[in-house]
C-alpha cells in the first residue's frame, strides 16, 4: 500500500480551484473539483510514482503555495477560512499543480499521461477513472472553463512542463 497521497492532492486541487473558480453554481463547483481532482491525481501520481517517493513527500511536505500565488497574482480571501486556517495550502504542491494546469489545458498531453500511470505503482489497485479530465462533456466545460483556459493557466502549466514531458518519457513529448 502506498503513502497516502490524499492531503497533497485534496490541497493542490482546492488551490486550482480557488484560483480558477467554477462559473456557475453548486453542481457547477462539483463538476470543476471533479476535474480539478482528477487532474491533480494524475500528476501527483507521475509526480510520485513509487512508495518511496510518496513517502518522502508525505514525510517532507510539499511545499505550499506561495510561489503559485504571486505568479497568479492570487491573494488569500475570507474563502481560505478564518483568520490561521490556511494550513491546508502548506500541503500544495507547486509542481504537481503546474502539471495538472498542463493536463487540464492540453488533452493529448492529458491521454499521455493517464497512459503512463499504467506503468507506475498507483495503477496496480483499483482502476482509477479519469473520464472528466480526459473527455469532459459540455457540462464539464462550462463549469471550468477557467480551469481549462489555456491562456489563464499557461503562467502555472510553463512552469514545469518540461519536467512532465521528460517524466513522460522518450517518444511521448509533444509535437511542436
Amino acid at each position: 500500500m502506498l503513502p497516502d497521497l490524499t492531503s497533497l492532492i485534496a490541497a493542490t486541487a482546492r488551490w486550482l480551484t480557488v484560483a480558477y473558480p467554477a462559473s456557475g453554481g453548486a453542481l457547477a463547483s462539483a463538476l470543476c473539483e471533479a476535474q480539478a481532482r482528477q487532474a491533480v491525481t494524475a500528476a501527483a501520481w507521475l509526480r510520485y510514482p513509487t512508495e518511496i517517493d510518496a513517502a518522502l513527500v508525505t514525510m517532507a511536505g510539499p511545499g505550499g503555495a506561495a510561489r503559485l500565488d504571486w505568479i497568479t497574482g492570487a491573494e488569500r480571501t475570507d474563502e481560505d477560512g478564518p483568520e490561521g486556517d490556511h494550513a491546508w495550502r502548506t500541503w500544495v504542491d507547486e509542481v504537481v499543480a503546474s502539471w495538472a494546469a498542463g493536463l487540464l489545458t492540453d488533452p493529448e498531453l492529458a491521454a499521455q499521461a493517464v497512459a503512463a500511470l499504467a506503468e507506475g505503482e498507483h495503477s496496480s489497485g483499483a482502476p482509477a477513472e479519469f473520464r472528466r479530465l480526459l473527455t469532459p462533456d459540455d457540462g464539464d466545460r462550462r463549469a471550468a472553463a477557467l480551469l481549462r483556459h489555456p491562456d489563464l493557466l499557461a503562467p502555472v502549466a510553463e512552469l514545469h512542463l518540461d519536467e512532465l514531458l521528460d517524466r513522460l518519457g522518450p517518444g511521448r513529448a509533444l509535437a511542436a
